[in-house]
């Protein structure tokens, strides 16, 4: 009897948590008021390493390099990849990154805030996060917010309108500027986050290879180099 006391009353404890979760919108908008901290976020390069560099002819060497994204592109481990940068290029390195972010405009932080909030670099990593897919944004097509659709405002809420939104406002901080692109990294919370040929997709009907070769897509069109994370026609 005591047990079975114990355990009613874990699962009132249990119902009683669930039914305090945060809706999907409450989220989004808690996401949404998050805000980059670049002050915070800045990486210095080591002279020691940078001394015995291979890379000081590189045309990024001694860059100010600016890095946009989700959750990954400021998580430790991100941070650990970014160190090599600076001592190796001999480059301040400054993540705008905030956690929750995707490309469409209702993600988050999205990284159209990112981009309108940093100021004028050298280079720009534009690093896709899982965010759009997940949360079931629109990943449009590569026309999205281009002179092909007038730059239309409804194209900033697809994946891909946000990538196009986010290289044009970065070309007219600095038309010099160099930028790269990550394509979303694999996750393994679902089938579809790991394996190419799954043709599982999420609300929209689209898959994660989808997103992923739209992201692509959108590069190839705008002249921007690519570091794939997820090959949508295999590993």
């Amino acid at each position: 009897m005591k047990r079975l006391f114990c355990l009613v009353s874990l699962l009132f404890i249990a119902f009683g948590v669930l039914a305090q979760q945060p809706a999907p919108e409450q989220v989004q908008a808690w996401l949404a008021s998050r805000k980059p901290d670049p002050a915070g976020h800045i990486l210095e390069p080591d002279a020691s390493v940078t001394a015995e560099s291979p890379y000081k002819a590189s045309k990024n060497y001694g860059k100010r390099i600016a890095v946009f994204g989700g959750s990954l592109s400021v998580n430790k481990e991100s941070d650990a990849a970014k160190q090599l940068w600076a001592n190796l290029l001999n480059a301040q390195i400054t993540t705008h990154g905030v956690g929750g972010a995707g490309f469409s405009i209702d993600q988050g932080c999205s990284l159209q805030r990112q981009v309108d909030s940093a100021g004028v670099y050298d280079v720009y990593v534009l690093w896709a996060s899982t965010n759009d897919y997940t949360n079931s944004r629109e990943c449009g097509t590569w026309k999205d917010y281009t002179a092909l659709d007038n730059y239309a405002p409804e194209s900033l809420h697809t994946q891909c309108g946000g990538i196009n939104y986010c290289i044009r406002r970065i070309l007219e901080k600095n038309p010099r500027a160099e930028i790269y692109f990550f394509t979303s990294l694999r996750f393994f919370s679902a089938d579809a986050g790991h394996n190419p040929f799954s043709e599982a997709p999420n609300k929209t009907g689209k898959t994660f290879a989808q997103y992923i070769q739209a992201q692509k897509d959108c590069c190839a069109f705008q002249g921007i180099p690519v570091q794939t994370a997820f090959l949508a026609n295999g590993f």
